[in-house]
This record gives structure tokens, C-alpha cells and sequence, in this order.
């Protein structure tokens, strides 16, 4: 056997051992919203939290197969890794079942801002106007974030507010896995008071309000100059005058001097 030969087997072999591409790879969001995450006090974590607009863009697509909602998450002028900020929800109608994807979980950044639980309770909200009836299948968990406790803690209770039932086979709290449920049972709300949709109206009266105030910020800085170069002249006339006064004082007290020198 020639070396090309071995070469082409191993090209084919490679071939059918490679994954089957996944239908609508190429789909990117369509549809957009702006986030308002609100500010939060310094988290010993993750440090400063201020006030934040994000973007949520979402798409959806549907065959007799399988239905896929697309969501992601992007930051004004910082980009992130292609795993973050992105979580996809397939719909499997033969098997009646739906699963989250990527399979290593759901990463979010700005982290601990309420991001992911939004993100959550959307694809729980549309899989369960669509597909109430359908299930998810248990799946294991990220061993890598039991590392960590307080992290594995803060994960448990995220899966666990929407409604998710995380079990562990294990003392050491590494082999954790959720188990199968019902879409119906699943929670589909978040913070609103961490984050809030802000709509192409609200968007623009919030626009117009800075405007104003940054107008009467103007009118107000400009007042301030003034009064202050008020007093600037205020304070060179007085000084102007504090010089003639010393300037008379000394003359007088030579004149005086010379007067009880010269008798």
C-alpha cells in the first residue's frame, strides 16, 4: 500500500469518525433587545457593579424534526470567548424531549448581574409556550465546578430557583448531575430588579431625559462660571485696593518718620 493510499484511508477514516455538522450552524441572532443591568454594590467576588446596557439577540427556527431558539448576549465594546454569552434550546419532536446547549453549561459575563438566570427563564419560557408537555433528560453537571464550594453553591442554587432538581452521587459534591423533568414544572422568571428589558420607546425617552439633563447641567456649569468669574474680578479689585492701602500705610508712616527726624 502506497503512502497516498494510507493517507486517503486515513482522510476517509477521519471522515466518518468526525461528528455529523448540526443543522443551523450558521444561524446568528435576528431579532434584538436592549438589557438594563442595574447597578449593585461592590461584590467581594466580582468586584464594582455599575449600571450596564447589554443586547439580547435571539433567532428561531423550526423543521418537523426540531425547533432551535438561539440566544445570545453582547457587550457593548468588549467582546468574549464564542462559548460565552450564548446558550441554544433544541426541541426534539420525536423524541418529545428538549436540551440546553453548549453541553459544558451556561457561562455568562458580566458575572453575578442576573444575566444568566434571564437568559434561563427565556428559553424556559419559550420551550414551555411551545412544548409544555415535553421533557429534559437528566444530564451530569461540570465536575470542574465543584472545585470550588462557593461557586458549586452559587450554581446549585441558580439550577435550583428555575426549578431544576440537582442531585449528587458523591460525598465530595463532584459527580453532580440534574435530574429528568418536566418542561411545564420548570420556573421561567428572574430578577427584574437586576435586569430589565428596555424597549425601543423607553429607550429613547431615556435618551431624551439625559439630554435635558445634560442641557440643564450646562445651563447650571455656566452660572457657575460666571459667579466664579465674578468673584475672580471681586477678588483682583480687592486686591488692587489691599496694595494701595499698604502702599499709602508705608508712604504715611515714611512721611511721618521723616517729619520726627527733621524737626
Amino acid at each position: 500500500m502506497t503512502e497516498s493510499t494510507e493517507a486517503v484511508e486515513k482522510t476517509a477514516e477521519t471522515d466518518d469518525n468526525a461528528a455529523p455538522p448540526q443543522p443551523w450552524d450558521d444561524v446568528v441572532p435576528e431579532h434584538f433587545q436592549m438589557l438594563r443591568l442595574a447597578p449593585l454594590p461592590t461584590d467581594r467576588a466580582t468586584g464594582g457593579r455599575p449600571l450596564r446596557f447589554v443586547q439580547l439577540g435571539k433567532a428561531e427556527r423550526h423543521s418537523k424534526e426540531l425547533s432551535l431558539l438561539r440566544l445570545n448576549i453582547q457587550l457593548p465594546g468588549q467582546r468574549v470567548r464564542r462559548e460565552q454569552n450564548h446558550l441554544d434550546v433544541w426541541a426534539d419532536h420525536q423524541t418529545r424531549t428538549v436540551r440546553f446547549a453548549p453541553d459544558s453549561g451556561l457561562q455568562v459575563e458580566p458575572w453575578n448581574r442576573g444575566l444568566g438566570r434571564f437568559i434561563m427563564a427565556h428559553a424556559i419560557h419559550w420551550a414551555q409556550k411551545h412544548w409544555s408537555g415535553y421533557k429534559i433528560d437528566s444530564f451530569p453537571l461540570a465536575s470542574k465546578d465543584g472545585l470550588n464550594e462557593d461557586t458549586r453553591l452559587r450554581r446549585d442554587h441558580f439550577l435550583r430557583t428555575q426549578g431544576f432538581q440537582v442531585g449528587y452521587a458523591d460525598a465530595q459534591h463532584m459527580k453532580g448531575s440534574i435530574n429528568e423533568v418536566q418542561v411545564g414544572n420548570l420556573n421561567n422568571t428572574w430578577n427584574n430588579e437586576k435586569v430589565q428589558i428596555v424597549e425601543i420607546l423607553d429607550a429613547a425617552q431615556m435618551l431624551e431625559k439625559a439630554e435635558q439633563r445634560l442641557q440643564e447641567q450646562e445651563v447650571t456649569i455656566r452660572k457657575h462660571e460666571e459667579r466664579v468669574n465674578q468673584y475672580r474680578r471681586d477678588d483682583a479689585g480687592l486686591r488692587f485696593t489691599i496694595a494701595c492701602l499698604v502702599t499709602f500705610a508705608v508712604f504715611q508712616a515714611g512721611l511721618l518718620i521723616w517729619i520726627a527726624t527733621h524737626r
